[in-house]
């Protein structure tokens, strides 16, 4: 399986984050261990995508609360096999929020991740607990689209910087609002139209 294209996104966080280098190192060392980390049959755990989707203004985050987890987060998911995981993460932004139209944010250069994080998921049924290593990308939607709650969630919104930081505690998540914020104080980046 194809991992090249998911190790050359990580070299490029590491470069556009420095202070997240061990983080990249330790995604790009696990990818490098398990040929099938793509797949959600690898035991240890599995690459996934997920998208921090702002409105076409730029003003306010879109979050999703997750059915299985009951908290919001991001939108998001597995990459089943898919070495593009930009790709997956997308998949995921469209499947999960109804809307079809979005671009990418490029502030590096070229496509990089905003963030990468990894995280537990409880044990359910047969499965048992595993990693999640997760790989985030920050989209643009374009205006005029509306909202379809995905059969993973029980809501769908649009979150303010100030509603976000009193609706959730989720470090991962408020990270993720500040370094867009960051971002966007610096000049923030371009937009590309995503291809799908």
């Amino acid at each position: 399986m194809d991992r090249e294209p998911l190790i050359e996104l990580l070299r490029r966080h590491a470069e556009a984050w420095s202070d997240e280098r061990p983080l990249a190192e330790r995604f790009v060392a696990f990818a490098r261990a398990h040929a099938d980390c793509l797949l959600r049959t690898c035991p240890p755990g599995h690459i996934t995508a997920s998208a921090w989707i702002v409105d076409a203004a730029g003003e306010r985050a879109l979050l999703t609360h997750h059915r299985k987890l009951g908290r919001w987060l991001q939108l998001g998911g597995h990459v089943d096999g898919e070495p593009r995981v930009e790709r997956a993460a997308l998949r995921e932004a469209v499947e999960e929020s109804g809307m079809a139209r979005f671009e990418f944010a490029h502030w590096a250069g070229a496509l990089t991740p905003l963030d990468l994080d990894v995280h537990a998921i409880p044990a359910r049924g047969s499965e048992p607990e595993h990693l999640h290593w997760d790989v985030r990308f920050w989209l643009r939607a374009m205006p005029g689209q509306a909202l379809a709650i995905s059969a993973e969630s029980t809501d769908l919104r649009w979150f303010t910087p100030a509603e976000l930081a009193a609706t959730t505690a989720e470090e991962s998540v408020l990270r993720m609002l500040r370094k867009v914020a960051d971002l966007r104080a610096r000049g923030g980046g371009r937009w590309l139209p995503a291809d799908g």
